[in-house]
């Protein structure tokens, strides 16, 4: 069951990439709907980002709050509980900041929002040579039929595919999620404690969370079809703890874990 108009804030993960997250926040601007905030969540990057957050704080069209932390490696599980515990917005849209964001993206989570369940959306794959261009230009123009899109369905939209979709796509896989694009209610991320802390490093930590909203009696559904966003190319993150983070999914998944130790709650 959707709640009407749930208050949104859109979280924006982000690290050391300017240029990327400029063109996200254009597209944030742009929504048709607008969210109720904006929290940028800084896994510590330097002046310039700060600069350009800046920059726009003087007339977005919506509160934009800065939450930043030292850069101490890769502590994304940190920095994202971190934000949720600023948000005011009942219902939590989890994005990176290398995503530029079709403009019905916060309508299509609105609409897709049920009580009792989280999102995960999906992303277009751009190439390098586009990806470089749109930075090029500041545009967040994406054409449907673009050369370098090399995943071109998931730039669709059509809501009752989406419908059909939600609770069928990878039905079986309890750890399938895009952590670029997801969406919870607060209260739900209260409930487990946020994301798990001892994950650090590139890796798993949105399967994790998943599993254990799972193991709590929060349902998953797939945002297919709908809340279109655009993946801006980069290099492949390093993966040296990949090994370590598999083994806290795993417990996770073995004990039917439903919180976690290290979590939201030291923000609260």
């Amino acid at each position: 069951m959707a709640m009407h108009n749930p208050s949104i804030s859109l979280m924006v993960s982000t690290y050391n990439w300017p240029d990327a997250l400029n063109l996200c926040l254009i597209s944030i601007r742009e929504q048709n709907v607008l969210p109720d905030e904006v929290i940028i969540a800084d896994d510590g990057s330097g002046p310039e980002t700060q600069t350009l957050i800046k920059k726009y704080q003087k007339d977005f069209p919506v509160p934009l709050i800065h939450v930043w932390q030292k850069d101490e490696g890769f502590q994304l599980s940190r920095i994202r509980n971190k934000a949720i515990a600023k948000a005011k917005g009942s219902y939590i849209v989890q994005i990176d900041g290398d995503l530029i964001l079709e403009h019905h993206f916060i309508e299509d989570h609105i609409r897709f929002s049920n009580t009792g369940t989280f999102v995960s959306g999906t992303r277009v794959q751009m190439s390098a040579s586009l990806s470089g261009k749109l930075i090029q230009y500041k545009s967040t123009r994406v054409p449907l039929f673009s050369r370098g899109l090399t995943n071109f369905s998931n730039a669709l939209r059509f809501s009752p595919l989406s419908n059909f979709m939600a609770e069928r796509y990878k039905a079986h896989n309890i750890t399938y999620v895009r952590g670029c694009n997801m969406a919870f209610w607060k209260t739900d991320l209260l409930k487990v404690n946020g994301y798990n802390e001892s994950i650090v490093g590139w890796g798993r930590e949105d399967s994790e969370i998943a599993v254990r909203l799972i193991n709590s009696g929060i349902k998953k559904r797939i945002l297919k079809f709908g809340a279109v966003a655009f993946h801006i190319y980069h290099p492949e993150s390093p993966r040296q703890h990949l090994a370590e983070n598999d083994a806290v999914l795993n417990d996770c998944i073995e004990n039917h874990t439903q919180t976690c130790e290290s979590g939201l709650s030291k923000y609260l």
